[in-house]
């Protein structure tokens, strides 16, 4: 008997426990997703707010695609290169991400370095 031919029943491994659970797979779809999105069909529109928000500055990312995953990871990416909190959400048609404190020269640099295109401000 191969290996090929064998099935893993029991392990404590967590490697182990997402291949039996499915996750493995579950990750390379959502990584296959997420080169769906085609970074040359939109631009990222920014603006600064400070309504309703107690005073304090969000530098806020519009006309986004509303793809779930591509928002969270780009989200994930900009919150920890710039060291503050944010959020994202899709409102209609587009995605939008929000992250505290002005931080437009910042997040221009990172997408440069992803060639995503953008303007305002």
């Amino acid at each position: 008997m191969s290996t090929k031919d064998r099935v893993l029943v029991y392990s404590t491994d967590p490697k182990d426990q997402a291949l039996l659970s499915g996750e493995l797979e579950k990750n390379k779809n959502l990584a296959a997703q997420q080169t769906l999105v085609d970074q040359n069909k939109y631009v990222v529109v920014f603006r600064l707010e400070t309504q309703s928000r107690g005073g304090k500055t969000v530098t806020v990312m519009d006309k986004l695609p509303a793809f779930e995953p591509f928002l969270k990871e780009l989200t994930k990416e900009l919150k920890v290169k710039c060291g503050v909190g944010g959020s994202h959400r899709i409102a209609g048609d587009f995605g939008i991400i929000e992250i505290q404190g002005d931080k437009r020269d910042a997040i221009k640099k990172i997408l440069d370095k992803k060639q995503i295109k953008y303007k305002g401000m």
